[in-house]
């Protein structure tokens, strides 16, 4: 128990550091919060090993003031320095010459303890909704894998 315990605030720990590296555009945290052969699969993009998961932020956040990231509870399956996980998130996109946008989204993840840390080896960011605060913008289907620990297959 008690090691489930200290993975899952080691997880909830890198879920902090994410999303604070992605609020003050510190792409060198960003980047250590992923294995270096990590695959990060976005909507049509897979980004795979961590130079491509920091150059993709790199260009993203170009245009953006700042990305404000909320992370719910992770739901783990927690092995020996291993875990899988699924993470409802919000996001606060707010732009130099676009209205704000915001997203909901449940992130899909398998972790590695790495270095006394936990860092991303997979990530699926699988969107709900995208559009203004007042929902008023685009819905996209929600996969029902089960319940937990049920996700997707796992696609490197």
């Amino acid at each position: 128990m008690t090691d489930d315990l200290a993975a899952e605030a080691g997880i909830r720990q890198l879920h902090a550091r994410y999303a604070d590296a992605v609020f003050r555009k510190d792409f060198v945290s960003f980047g250590d919060c992923f294995t270096p052969d990590a695959v990060w699969r976005l909507g049509p993009h897979v980004l795979r090993g961590r130079a491509e998961a920091v150059a993709f932020l790199i260009e993203k956040t170009a245009n953006s003031r700042f990305v404000l990231m909320n992370f719910g509870t992770p739901i783990l399956s927690i092995g020996d320095g291993t875990a899988t996980g699924r993470t409802p998130v919000v996001e606060k996109n707010v732009f130099h010459d676009a209205p704000p946008s915001h997203r909901v989204a449940t992130y899909y993840e398998h972790f590695i303890a790495q270095e006394g840390v936990w860092r991303r080896a997979y990530a699926l960011f699988a969107l709900h909704y995208m559009g203004p605060d007042d929902y008023s913008g685009d819905f996209y289907p929600i996969a029902d894998y089960g319940p937990p620990p049920s996700m997707p297959k796992l696609e490197y």
